[in-house]
């Protein structure tokens, strides 16, 4: 089910998935789509794209709750569908990721992209398109610095990280966030979390959670306590994603990618 409002001149087309009992947002602003959804909700989206009209679409990154509906998009609309180039040759490949992501999501189709500049225009404004890796290495995001307003794809999701996936780099994620933070940011369009006014204070409450909890790891680490250890102190909840995953997302994924580059 889709709930839609606007917010700033942005249509957000909020939809909730009952089996990972996550929001996920698909946006539209003067006629340029912003992610996708999941292949999961294809029905649910379609009929919002139905109504309304776009001339073409911007992936935040490759993963399946963002790119899921782009190959429904690129059979049934002429409009070309943009995104980093890293993500070009996975995304034009049927989606090939673990069996539980697939229950979750679905199941992503192969389509094909066009690889995104320095500038990205919609009908009548120019975004900047901004390399944010950490959650993923094809990940971007878009700001018009006119008004500030920007979207963050996976950079923000929540304030307090407390389980990462095995293939995040937390060092990067700060170093994107601070990125951001070096423009002129006031609204900000989250893919999982929605509209917040305060972009700015949002995401800098975000690199402060992070910057404490990497100097309290890595104060642990130099104490002698192990990165299990360290897990089990900070994060001793058992996640149910933890056993879904097969341990794919798990709290010693986060300590490990904060102590990376201490053991070098």
């Amino acid at each position: 089910m889709i709930t839609e409002y606007e917010k700033e001149g942005v249509i957000c087309a909020e939809g909730y998935l009952e089996a990972t009992k996550r929001k996920i947002f698909v946006y539209l602003v003067d006629g340029m789509l912003v992610d996708t959804g999941p292949k999961r909700m294809e029905p649910d989206f379609t009929s919002f794209y139905d109504k309304h009209s776009f001339d073409k679409v911007v992936l935040t990154h490759s993963h399946e709750d963002h790119s899921g509906t782009a190959s429904w998009i690129q059979t049934n609309r002429d409009v070309p569908i943009y995104m980093h180039e890293n993500g070009i040759a996975l995304c034009a490949k049927p989606g090939n990721y673990p069996e539980y992501r697939q229950h979750s999501w679905g199941v992503r189709d192969a389509f094909d992209a066009l690889p995104l500049r320095d500038t990205i225009r919609s009908r009548n404004l120019t975004w900047d398109v901004i390399y944010t890796p950490g959650h993923a290495d094809d990940h971007v995001a878009l700001l018009h610095k006119e008004t500030g307003r920007v979207f963050t794809g996976d950079l923000f999701v929540q304030t307090k990280t407390k389980i990462s996936m095995n293939t995040e780099s937390i060092p990067q994620i700060m170093e994107s966030i601070r990125t951001l933070l070096s423009y002129d940011i006031s609204s900000m369009y989250c893919s999982h979390s929605g509209y917040f006014e305060n972009g700015r204070e949002t995401l800098q409450k975000k690199l402060d959670y992070l910057e404490e909890l990497s100097a309290t790891v890595e104060r642990l680490y130099r104490e002698g306590k192990s990165p299990e250890a360290i897990a089990n102190q900070l994060f001793p909840k058992n996640y149910p994603i933890i056993a879904r995953s097969e341990r794919e997302w798990h709290p010693i994924h986060l300590i490990n990618s904060i102590l990376a580059p201490v053991k070098i």
